[in-house]
């Protein structure tokens, strides 16, 4: 195996490419700018491509036809694409497995053989016992882009409701199947999006939340307003679910309703946009004329439930804690003077907390590193899981009786595996554990501190071969987010391995906006101080470079959505610190993005153009109003998807035209248009290893590390 990983390795290194497109051979689709102007706090500000926000227009799709066959034309003319999709399919082909978990007695989790395009639910009797298929949902469509969203099963095991997406919308069909017989009865419930099912304990119905229906042809794009929580009793037609909470005077406010694990009450976070502070309200379900009930208003701090022993509520929460702590409220004296403190903040960022067998498990991030401690509920401390090394952490799900809980463990260079683990003994033994057929000790992943622009102590993992040379020569990938709260924490990707097989470096800044180190680094990095997080990234790139890791000819920049915005920023302030750029579904119109679907939602990162002031800090880094003319970018491949209705993909359309338009250099400006994908959940396998194979090979033929690799320049006048 050594070896034959050796000779790839080299080959990928020393092969040549097909020679690109010249200049005269491809230009650009024709982009055409229209006169549209904005007028936003007494400025005019162009938008000159505001046709590309319909993708549905004879024009557009023949926009997108055009750009696609461009793009595909050249990355099928990079010969070490196909070497790297070969490659990337032999190594995605492992078995992988979801975290258990029990109800009725059985037991419930996902497998995917390897290549299946989407993970198949399994039940069993034991964890013994043979598992039986559940749920396929490779068998819901022909090219496997209808996904598995969610689902959940009653206390008897007798019923699962589960979610199904089509094409990689948010948009969500609920229906319900009986365990035994493998059958679906007649319920369906439609226009359901960012919830999940939670059931009764008599297992008669559940309850979900959905928005409107919106109207024809506008699913896509059409602002997601007034969400209400509803009941959903087997065996009823939709029509006649009964709406149990909504709020009419608050488009943005969204509700996410679950039974407690007695069966007594209906717990309802209250969320607003993507903010982190939440409120909570309950409904005695014991009670026929019971209202919904408020316990924690003004969105003041996050109280994430926990679960409940009879009316005592136990709440992780930032009040009074910007890090996190434990909390037990009585609902006979709600107010904060009577509220127990049962964990206390700590040093370490509480990201989550689940009760299970009469403990605590509490999650914490050391560093973007997890760590876990067990704590009776009285708050003393028990033991922290002993885990496998230092990595990422998740799972531990449960019910307050049960002895076991199950968890997984990953980490850069390591596909991990799924435990068990005992909540008397403390012992953690394999449940499953895949096989991985590449030899990844060479590899390993450290951690670094470089400085920011200002000051501030930023980490990065830094994965790469052990005898690395640092001559500031090796190709380098650098990824980022840097936003709503969101960590990054180590991952394994078969992708990531080929990667480093080609010889490169990969590495991860922990940027501030992010969720490493709790509610003061989040709010570091958002609105007027947004900027904050692309001077984290770029100061990440200029460590690289100055540590002789790279050099800018051998850097990209890749990130996604939120991180997506991090790229078009920080290659529109930075053209030349970078060789190639992908920014992935990203939000790139700083000024529409409150203009479709759930962006409205974002502005509590971003701000708002209804305020000066925010809108002043969001247009000075807006990527698409910051392409400019005459300036040499690097080589880009931005990617969508045409069923994005999370982050439309006018925002990727509008910023190539733009960029597209701007280019004074020779790299290539390329858009990628997957035309049955969305924002990225749900994706098919064979998707996911097409996509990213364009990507690296796209990456490798910029990064020059193609022997004979010809610049594919093209330029159109718009």
């Amino acid at each position: 195996m050594s070896l034959l990983h050796a000779s790839r390795v080299i080959s990928w290194t020393l092969c040549g490419v097909v020679a690109g497109p010249s200049v005269a051979q491809v230009t650009y689709p024709d982009s055409p700018r229209v006169d549209h102007v904005d007028s936003y706090h007494g400025r005019n500000i162009p938008d000159p491509y505001r046709w590309l926000e319909d993708p549905d227009t004879p024009e557009a799709r023949t926009w997108i036809n055009a750009q696609n066959d461009v793009t595909f034309g050249i990355l099928n003319g990079i010969a070490s694409r196909d070497r790297i999709k070969s490659r990337m399919t032999e190594l995605w082909n492992y078995e992988r497995f979801g975290t258990p978990f029990k109800e009725g007695g059985k037991y419930f989790y996902t497998r995917n053989d390897g290549l299946q395009p989407q993970s198949v639910l399994y039940v069993a009797d034991s964890l013994t016992a043979a598992p039986r298929v559940l749920l396929d949902p490779n068998t819901f469509s022909a090219d496997g882009t209808v996904a598995l969203t969610g689902y959940a099963v009653t206390e008897d095991g007798r019923y699962i409701a589960y979610g199904v997406a089509d094409g990689g919308s948010d948009w969500q069909t609920w229906r319900v199947r009986d365990i035994a017989t493998g059958q679906d009865l007649p319920d369906v419930v439609n226009w359901v999006k960012f919830s999940g099912a939670s059931w009764t304990k008599d297992g008669k119905g559940f309850f979900y939340s959905r928005y409107d229906q919106p109207g024809a042809g506008a699913d896509l794009r059409t602002k997601n307003e007034f969400q209400k929580l509803y009941y959903h009793r087997l065996g009823d037609d939709q029509s006649r679910d009964i709406l149990i909470h909504e709020q009419k005077d608050q488009p943005n406010w969204g509700f996410g309703g679950g039974v407690t694990e007695d069966g007594r009450y209906l717990a309802i976070s209250v969320w607003w946009g993507t903010r982190q502070e939440n409120d909570f309200l309950y409904k005695d379900l014991t009670d026929p004329d019971a209202k919904v009930t408020n316990l924690l208003t003004g969105f003041t701090a996050t109280y994430d439930f926990i679960g409940n022993d009879g009316q005592t509520f136990y709440f992780s929460t930032t009040n009074n804690a910007p890090k996190g702590r434990v909390v037990a409220i009585d609902l006979r004296r709600p107010d904060p003077a009577s509220w127990t403190e049962i964990i206390p903040e700590r040093d370490e960022n509480l990201r989550g907390v689940s009760y299970v067998g009469g403990h605590l498990f509490a999650q914490y991030l050391k560093d973007a590193k997890s760590q876990v401690r067990v704590h009776d509920t009285t708050g003393r401390f028990v033991r922290e899981v002993v885990l496998p090394g230092i990595g990422s952490a998740g799972g531990f799900g449960g019910k307050a009786t049960d002895p076991e809980t199950f968890y997984s463990f990953t980490t850069y260079t390591n596909p991990g595996a799924i435990y068990r683990y005992d909540v008397t003994t403390g012992k953690s033994e394999v449940f499953r554990k895949p096989s991985f057929s590449a030899d990844l000790s060479p590899y390993e992943t450290c951690q670094v501190f470089y400085t920011s622009k200002d000051g501030t102590k930023v980490p990065m993992f830094i994965t790469c071969r052990k005898d690395i040379e640092l001559n500031g020569s090796n190709p380098t990938l650098l990824y980022g987010y840097g936003g709503f709260n969101i960590p990054m924490t180590p991952g394994f990707s078969p992708a990531t391995v080929v990667w480093l097989e080609m010889g490169g470096i990969y590495a991860v800044a922990n940027l501030r906006g992010g969720g490493e180190y709790g509610k003061e680094w989040h709010e570091a990095g958002i609105k007027l101080k947004k900027q904050n997080v692309f001077d984290d990234f770029i100061a990440a790139a200029e460590f690289l470079i100055d540590e002789k890791y790279t050099s800018p000819k051998r850097l990209a920049i890749q990130g996604g959505s939120n991180g997506g915005l991090l790229v078009g920023a920080c290659m529109t302030q930075r053209p030349d610190l970078f060789a190639a750029c992908i920014p992935q579904v990203g939000v790139l119109d700083m000024l529409r993005f409150a203009s479709f679907t759930i962006g409205k939602a974002w502005e509590s990162d971003y701000g708002s153009v209804e305020n000066k002031d925010e809108f002043e800090a969001m247009l000075a880094y807006s990527p698409y109003h910051n392409a400019k003319p005459g300036v040499s970018y690097p080589a880009t491949l931005i990617t969508t998807g045409d069923h994005d209705d999370r982050v439309v993909p006018a925002h990727s359309f509008k910023f190539a035209a733009a960029l597209q338009q701007a280019q004074a250099g020779d790299a290539p400006v390329l858009i990628r248009i997957e035309t049955r994908g969305g924002h990225g959940a749900g994706k098919p396998t064979a998707m996911v290893i097409e996509e990213r194979a364009d990507i690296l090979g796209f990456i490798s033929w910029a990064l020059g590390m193609e022997e004979s690799a010809q610049p594919p320049a093209q330029k159109a006048v718009n």
